[in-house]
């Protein structure tokens, strides 16, 4: 098979470093890659939103199977495009890939089915928002409905901030369109965990459970970023809260959007709050997670590859899906500055160290080739991952190997999976 993968970060590296290893692959693309994903793909310099391009090169090359790992593309119906060019795609439809694309529109299926959530109200107008507000009880949390790279969400400790935040999102327009429409939250406490699953468009088939560190400082302080490190498992995803979500949650979900004339067939990221009420969906993602994907498909012990198809042609049923008996940790590598602003171009040294040790990965995500070398070239820049026996040896062995890497103004969080010890 010739295989396409689309998209540029970790996630499309996991991907690609598991897609690697199945027989059926000969040939591997990536549009547009990175540095890392040059180990087993060969990238081509064509964006994740140039459709026409991804089309036209699709038929050139003959692919057998594209799999596009990222959510603009999806949402902006790269998959329908593909398909009506006779491609095989894994991934959503774009009338699918909405559960990601509007958050409000994924509350409202949430609460016609009756699927465990926040309670929320969804506003247009930002007078009627701030109305609201003056009668709501705080803390509380904004959401701008549309993608904004995982950053769209105010948690608001007060009226003022609160108002302050509808000026963000709605008028300052800071997440652009993604706010024309906004989705004000209660708020939940709890353990979060992130549980990713394959659908088929009605068999779900959920993985190993992860979670993620959104915020860029210790102590989950400073501002949303696209993740900073993950584990996997949860210690917190018990076989209780396993079924509870498998009974109130993740089928319903399935059937919902089949339901709707929506069927989903891809990757379905829930986002859950273990909240003393039981567990509630914060959020949905229509694809693989950055970094979720760096510490749960080196786990994974099926064929990618067969799995995507057994999703694209709905025979998920015949799937056994397994996942090694460890854990595994990944710690982000990025520049000082990010999410802000932060300076690129710097070299990477140490690379080749993972190489010479089984269990330990090093997931390029904002890197790209300066001649020979390669150098930074985003703000998160390298997943560093690890196995272990346990989370404990996971996170020892994860924060050793970022030891190896060295880069000018290299930034990391140091409390990557801490909750561990408190489980």
């Amino acid at each position: 098979m010739k295989v396409l993968i689309v998209g540029s970060g970790g996630r499309e590296h996991a991907i690609a470093m598991s897609a690697a290893k199945s027989s059926k692959v000969d040939k591997m693309y990536c549009a547009p890659g990175n540095a890392g994903i040059a180990e087993y793909a060969e990238c081509v310099a064509i964006g994740a939103m140039e459709f026409d391009k991804l089309v036209a090169f699709a038929k050139e090359k003959e692919i057998d199977l594209v799999i596009v790992g990222m959510d603009d593309p999806l949402v902006g119906g790269l998959v329908d495009e593909l398909e009506a060019a006779g491609i095989r795609t894994f991934g959503p439809r774009k009338n699918a890939a909405i559960l990601e694309g509007s958050k409000a529109f994924s509350k409202d299926l949430m609460k016609k089915y009756d699927i465990p959530t926040a309670g929320y109200e969804n506003f247009t107008d930002p007078e009627a928002a701030i109305a609201y507000l003056e009668t709501a009880k705080f803390p509380i949390v904004l959401k701008a409905d549309g993608l904004a790279l995982g950053k769209g969400v105010l948690i608001c400790q007060n009226l003022e901030e609160a108002k302050e935040g509808v000026k963000t999102i709605m008028l300052d327009k800071k997440f652009g369109t993604a706010g024309n429409e906004m989705v004000i939250e209660e708020f939940m406490t709890g353990r979060e965990v992130s549980v990713l699953s394959f659908v088929d468009g009605k068999t779900i088939k959920t993985m190993t459970s992860a979670q993620d560190h959104k915020r860029a400082g210790d102590g989950d302080t400073g501002l949303n970023t696209g993740g900073m490190g993950t584990f996997s498992p949860s210690p917190f995803y018990t076989k209780e809260v396993e079924e509870f979500c498998n009974k109130y949650i993740y089928q319903k979900t399935v059937d919902a959007m089949a339901a709707e004339g929506r069927e989903f067939k891809g990757i379905i990221f829930f986002g859950l709050m273990l909240t003393e009420n039981g567990p509630k969906v914060l959020e949905y993602n229509a694809r693989f997670g950055d970094p979720e994907a760096q510490v749960v498909l080196p786990r994974m012990k099926n064929d990618l590859i067969e799995v995507a198809e057994a999703c694209i042609d709905g025979t998920l049923d015949q799937v056994d899906l397994k996942f090694e008996d460890n854990a595994a940790v990944c710690v982000v590598l990025a520049s000082e500055g990010y999410p802000v602003s932060y300076e690129k171009g710097f070299p990477i040294s140490g690379l080749d160290e993972f190489n010479k040790h089984e269990g330990y990965y090093c997931f390029h995500a904002g890197t790209k080739f300066d001649g020979d070398h390669i150098v930074t070239n985003g703000g998160r820049v390298l997943g560093v991952t690890a196995k272990g026996k346990d989370l404990k040896e996971a996170r020892a062995n994860a924060y050793a190997a970022t030891e190896w890497v060295q880069f000018k103004n290299k930034y990391m969080r140091h409390d990557i999976g801490k909750a561990i010890d408190e489980a």
